[in-house]
């Protein structure tokens, strides 16, 4: 099985400089958003986000973090470490690192959907374009049409070292 790497430190850090303005660029009347990161690698993009969008704008960010079982997110109740009142009537970003099928992404945003939400944003650092489910990104760091068969993995466990290959 080859790793083919397909996204350098460098190219993410570029990447997400780029989706922090486009974030800021569509929620600049905003006075606080909420970005929220699923568990994993989607909350350490989500965190580098946040990050980005604290040095660019006078927005207040506040960093989330939702945990729900991957593979079978239907099974048991997804876990939230912020308030209900942190989203509520506000403007949520959600984060992951890849989009596969959707499956994930479609049960976090179910987090969200009985409750006033302001407005509810997505941002993915790679779409695959293999989604099963009605759920699509709003902001994409790079769109990388795969196989079945092919898969993309994130690497963000070092900082400096961060990369995304294709297996």
């Amino acid at each position: 099985m080859s790793k083919v790497k397909i996204l350098n430190t460098t190219q993410i850090r570029q990447k997400l400089n780029r989706l922090a303005y486009q974030v800021y660029e569509n929620n600049f009347n905003e006075k606080s958003l909420l970005i929220v990161g699923i568990e994993g690698n989607g909350y350490k993009v989500a965190a580098s986000l946040a990050e980005k969008l604290k040095e660019i704008s006078p927005i207040k960010i506040q960093l989330g973090k939702i945990k729900l079982d991957k593979d079978k997110p239907w099974d048991g109740d997804a876990k939230i470490d912020f308030d209900e009142k942190d989203f509520v009537n506000k403007t949520t970003i959600l984060v992951d690192d890849v989009l596969n099928s959707g499956k994930t992404l479609i049960y976090a945003v179910k987090l969200f959907l009985d409750k006033p939400v302001k407005k509810l944003s997505t941002v993915i650092m790679v779409d695959r374009s293999h989604t099963r489910f009605p759920v699509k990104a709003d902001y994409v760091g790079l769109t990388l049409s795969t196989t079945m068969q092919e898969h993309i993995e994130t690497d963000f466990s070092k900082k400096g070292s961060e990369a995304v290959y294709l297996i």
